[in-house]
């Protein structure tokens, strides 16, 4: 027998006096409800932007996706991105303060409710640009995503800091050896053969060039946006990019002297929204390596290996991300002679400790351990943000395994002497090189090795990534294992004598 469901009550019924209340406290709880609280789309949680001269990225964080629709006016350059659902709010407001006066790209921006539930963010620019704005899912700590990176029309050269620098030191500047460089037995003179064809060297072309400079685009004008203070704070500490090499430098000392200019390219791990691992004080890996990567190219840019000048090249500068391929793509471009990844490790047990340095596998990890380091350093992409549909086809194939046996042969040779020296600052946590496949040691014609410099998941090691001088003997090891590595394989020839 089927159960008998009441009837409804008629419409013109009398309310109970239970009932009647439940709707004024209903009818209460709107009203002291907030616009935005009772809103129809989602909430902002966090704004960031990231400046680099590479390129500058804005990320608003949700808890929900967020919808856009943007659109770019070249004259006076500026980005305008109408966003969906949501309200004008405080955490939006706070975008206009967070753009630092010396943003390469960004010379402003302002927020305005555009429509109901539509808010228009417009940045104004500092020079003509290809804008890329995209949507990221919820990764690790992160909730939702939307990113604007703002790429200069005319993209940065990875060679130019390198021609600054050469153009500016003085002829017998660079030889004198950095601090933790190896005995002057171990630098027996290494031979190059420049190549005659001076139009295949990228680095001479370049020094070629220099001496003309490129003016910023003024910034835009304003769009139908209304009016919010700009006021920036003051630049927030920490070292920009050397400045373009001064036009009036003598004569680009092409004639004056001819060397073989050897580059080592730093590789800083993680970076921008990607802090890496972090350790129990709450020190991210980004900065600590960081740190390490600019004590290690002063230490190469002040020594010499057989009388030919040393220079480092760091895929980041400064605290901004860049995806796998594109460090593996940028040691290419600079035709780097070696590529050194600095990390910091981590792992779910506080007691695990120790340095490691890791080379290539063609085949299998040489390790669980290292296999599964390798799927979580490779994992770096997801957690910075990158644009899966602008990945150019160069950057996607940085990524393919091309890497030949003598470049991992190479690889291991490096790595052992890396190894050798970290050894003696203290404990390491596996004797030996090991191997696995990480993307970002596929450069093909580069020996490549990633050092883990120590745990930062273990408290004790954290407090030693944090010491200045710890800092400081971590350079030096590595210094003293580069120059070991050179004394015993020359460089190979190539064509960008300076």
């Amino acid at each position: 027998m089927k159960p008998t469901i009441p009837p409804e009550p008629p419409a013109h019924a009398p309310r109970t006096l239970a009932s009647r209340r439940a709707l004024l406290k209903a009818g209460s709880l709107v009203l002291l409800l907030s616009r935005q609280q009772i809103a129809r789309g989602a909430t902002i949680l966090a704004v960031r932007i990231w400046p680099a001269p590479e390129y500058s990225r804005v990320t608003l964080e949700s808890d929900g996706p967020l919808k856009a629709r943007q659109f770019f006016v070249s004259t006076p350059p500026r980005l305008a991105v109408d966003i969906e659902g949501i309200d004008l709010s405080p955490a939006l407001r706070e975008l206009v303060a967070k753009v630092r006066r010396d943003d390469p790209n960004i010379a402003g921006i302002r927020v305005g409710q555009n429509a109901p539930g539509v808010v228009r963010l417009v940045v104004d620019l500092k020079q003509a640009a290809r804008p890329q704005v995209f949507s990221l899912p919820p990764v690790a700590a992160y909730g939702n995503r939307l990113v604007f990176d703002l790429y200069p029309e005319v993209p940065v050269d990875p060679l130019e800091t390198l021609i600054a620098e050469r153009l500016q030191a003085s002829p017998g500047s660079a030889a004198t050896s950095a601090p933790g460089a190896a005995p002057p037995e171990s630098t027996q003179a290494l031979s190059a053969t420049p190549h005659a064809d001076k139009a295949a060297d990228p680095l001479g072309e370049l020094i070629a060039r220099a001496g003309g400079t490129r003016e910023a685009a003024a910034p835009g004008a304003r769009l139908d946006v209304p009016d919010t203070p700009t006021a920036a704070p003051d630049p927030l500490s920490g070292k920009r990019p050397a400045a373009p090499a001064n036009p009036s430098a003598p004569a680009l000392a092409l004639g004056r002297k001819t060397d073989r200019l050897i580059i080592v390219a730093l590789d800083p791990g993680h970076g921008g929204e990607d802090p890496g691992a972090t350790g129990p004080q709450g020190t991210h890996e980004k900065d600590v390596v960081l740190k390490v990567a600019h004590l290690l190219r002063e230490r190469i840019n002040a020594t010499t290996v057989g009388g030919n000048p040393m220079r480092a090249y760091m895929t980041r500068d400064a605290d901004f991300f860049v995806p796998l391929g594109m460090r593996v793509q940028k040691a290419q471009r600079v035709q780097a002679d070696l590529f050194v990844s600095i990390h910091a490790d981590a792992f779910t047990n506080p007691d695990a400790r120790g340095a490691s340095v890791f080379a290539l596998s063609q085949g299998g990890a040489s390790s669980s351990a290292a296999r599964w380091l390798a799927n979580k350093e490779n994992q770096a992409d997801l957690v910075g943000g990158l644009n899966v549909s602008a990945q150019d086809q160069h950057v996607r194939r940085a990524l393919i395994d091309m890497s030949t046996t003598a470049q991992i042969n190479d690889s291991l040779k490096l790595g052992s002497v890396l190894l050798g020296e970290i050894g003696h600052l203290g404990k390491l946590h596996k004797g030996s090189v090991e191997q696995a496949g990480f993307a970002v040691l596929k450069a093909p014609d580069i020996p490549s090795v990633l050092v883990e410099t120590a745990f930062i998941s273990n408290p004790e090691e954290e407090n030693r990534l944090r010491s200045s001088a710890y800092q400081e003997q971590l350079a030096d090891a590595l210094m003293r294992g580069i120059t070991r590595y050179f004394a015993k394989n020359p460089p190979l020839a190539r064509s960008r004598s300076v």
